[in-house]
């Protein structure tokens, strides 16, 4: 290991409070904290007593540090518009918007729900809202009308900020439409508009258009709120694979803390740095790595609204020439879909100011690893993949890239960050040894981990601490080497059996992706009655590659080759997307809903609707010629 990480991991150990004291000394307090720590479970405190202001430390100290003029933010859009503010105007952009919260009425503890794609204007709203100690819930703006008016009743909003347009893929898609549906399901006193398109609806009733919502701040105060370390600066839901959304909450204090020290350790941040995470505000990636953490380091963030690959598969690439950004933190789903059109877009492109790539959200598969690592990059900067939850704020596991880069393992997320402590546990608690598979928990608090679920303590009890006892259930499952590098292999509810062997779903996407003309591939356990389960598989084959009876076969072959006869391929079935979150992430309990023919549940958090509908019918096709071949032996 690194001396530089092996310090910092020997620090925590010995005295894992004096560590996130210390590291708790490089955010700005108007106030010191008490004491560390208090941890009355499952809840728990940190630097109790201290008062601090997260948009304060994002903003106005740099303003005040003389870095007025440099550019804070870089708003980019798939239509090729560009905007830069420096923090000065971004400064002078919040206190606009704290005004004019303040004269809605809008103070300390109101929920504020944001519906917006990111554009400076939502990014201001954000940082206003804390700046004044209101609380905001961004909400995806590409949820339909139940899954925000949800979110609107569960944290119990008074205000909704929205737009009236986003783009995507050169499409118009109406917001205000669907915001207005929100609202009649889960009322709130006021909705504040910004309108962007020519023909913008007139507004009615309880409804203000931006201009007017920030004319009403004439003469209010634009002070900054002192916050108590543990006060809400935001709550923001789980991304909803699975059962009702929960809504994590995040702290003003403790949470700054966490993500200022990942970003320090884990993706070597620095003011001299222009950093592009390609996520959404609507994720937690995007608040933590858009937002927060970039503009507390002090460095210039890209915030882009639209698709990755649109108008052209080059657009990526040409974001990265443009802007001269030196840090890309993206997701699987995107290197899968920029695999799709090969490495011609990135060729013509100088990628040079790139000094690494991070990828989290799901596993970054072996063949997308050394797709982005050799193929794009040419193995000139570290590709970097690492985990971390929509609850725990920040990254957890990871290769420490800002204090010293270990050997990177295709296929693994990395070691536990400095101050965190994870491991790998069966359901009865027993800890597993290296290379056995369990329940990957995390063994005590850090600051950037949620305390609570807002409006519902019980709940957060028992979902994260009770599973198994004492330890942070995270839901995921995988193992960890000799060496300590954890491997994930989905989520824990995912895991195929099939003859009484457990197979990660990530195991045997990953194996597909070996074979040269697969672009992706979700995959499920459906029913069998002589091994219990086999497998279903859902291909997306790269551009101009055809579906055909040989490949499905090549297909069987690859996948054998790699994990070997354990992994009994039941069918493959083309199709030319898969069912996924907006965030990215394949809705597997989507495909076995599909090939059990059951109703997919609650699908308002999906992308694409229409995929559920092809892989029923390319299920439903693969079944006949199953049941023909049945009956013909």
């Amino acid at each position: 290991m690194h001396p530089a990480v092996r310090r910092l991991h020997d620090q925590a150990e010995e005295d894992w409070q004096a560590f996130w004291a210390r590291a708790a000394g490089m955010i700005h307090w108007f106030r010191p904290w008490e004491r560390v720590f208090e941890w009355d479970p499952p809840g728990f405190r940190w630097f109790i007593g201290g008062e601090t202001n997260l948009a304060y430390n994002a903003v106005d100290l740099h303003v005040q540090r003389g870095r007025a003029g440099q550019a804070a933010l870089i708003y980019v859009n798939e239509r090729g518009e560009r905007r830069v503010l420096t923090y000065a105007q971004l400064h002078h952009g919040v206190k606009a918007v704290a005004r004019a919260l303040r004269g809605l009425g809008v103070g300390r503890g109101d929920r504020v729900a944001i519906y917006m794609p990111t554009t400076p204007e939502a990014i201001m709203t954000m940082l206003a809202c804390a700046r004044i100690g209101a609380i905001h819930l961004v909400v995806f703006a590409g949820f339909g009308a139940d899954a925000l008016a949800e979110r609107m009743r569960l944290s119990g909003a008074r205000l909704l900020v929205t737009a009236d347009v986003t783009w995507r893929k050169g499409r118009t898609v109406e917001l205000l439409s669907i915001a207005r549906s929100a609202v009649a399901q889960a009322p709130v006193e006021r909705v504040v508009v910004f309108r962007r398109s020519a023909d913008a609806p007139s507004l009615s009733g309880r409804e203000l258009d931006w201009e007017a919502f920030l004319a009403g701040g004439a003469g209010q105060p634009d002070h900054v709120e002192p916050m108590e370390a543990n006060e809400p600066a935001y709550i923001l839901a789980t991304s909803g694979t699975t059962a009702k959304p929960k809504l994590a909450v995040h702290s003003h204090g403790a949470y700054q803390v966490g993500i200022r020290a990942g970003a320090e350790w884990l993706y070597g941040l620095k003011p001299e740095d222009v950093w592009w995470s390609t996520s959404d505000i609507g994720w937690v990636v995007g608040h933590s790595y858009i937002v927060y953490a970039p503009l507390l380091t002090g460095c210039t963030t890209i915030a882009y609204e639209g698709a990755l690959d649109y108008p052209a598969p080059e657009t990526v690439y040409r974001i990265i020439e443009e802007n001269g950004v030196t840090g890309v933190f993206t997701a699987p789903t995107a290197v899968r879909l920029l695999m799709r059109y090969g490495t011609a877009p990135a060729r013509a492109h100088d990628l040079s100011s790139v000094q690494r790539v991070f990828c989290a959200g799901e596993v970054l598969n072996i063949p997308a690893w050394e797709w982005l690592q050799r193929e794009v990059f040419q193995n000139r900067v570290p590709v970097i993949d690492h985990w971390w939850q929509t609850e725990t704020g920040g990254p957890v596991i990871g290769n420490p890239y800002g204090v010293g880069l270990l050997p990177i393992k295709p296929g693994s997320a990395g070691i536990p960050l400095p101050g965190m402590a994870a491991e790998v546990r069966t359901l009865d608690g027993r800890r597993c040894e290296p290379g056995e598979r369990g329940i990957v928990v995390l063994t005590r608090p850090f600051p950037s981990l949620t305390p609570t679920i807002w409006g519902e303590p019980e709940r957060y009890g028992k979902e994260y601490w009770q599973r198994i006892p004492g330890v942070y259930f995270t839901g995921d499952s995988g193992y960890m080497d000799e060496d300590g590098y954890f491997f994930f292999a989905g989520r824990a509810d995912e895991i195929i059996q099939v003859a009484g062997h457990r197979i990660g779903t990530i195991e045997v996407e990953t194996a597909f992706l070996h074979h040269p003309d697969v672009a992706e591939a979700g995959v499920t356990g459906r029913p069998d009655e002589l091994r219990g389960e086999v497998i279903s598989a859902f291909v997306v084959l790269r551009e101009g590659r055809q579906p055909s009876d040989e490949l499905r076969r090549e297909l069987v072959e690859t996948v054998r080759r790699h994990l070997g006869p354990v992994a009994v391929i039941g069918d493959v079935n083309f199709v030319t997307g898969l069912p996924k979150t907006r965030s990215g992430k394949i809705m597997r309990r989507v495909l076995k809903a599909v090939v059990l023919d059951r109703d997919p549940g609650d699908i308002s958090t999906i992308e694409d609707e229409g995929s559920v509908e092809e892989a029923r019918a390319a299920w439903e096709e693969m079944k006949a010629q199953l049941e023909a071949s049945e009956g013909g032996r």
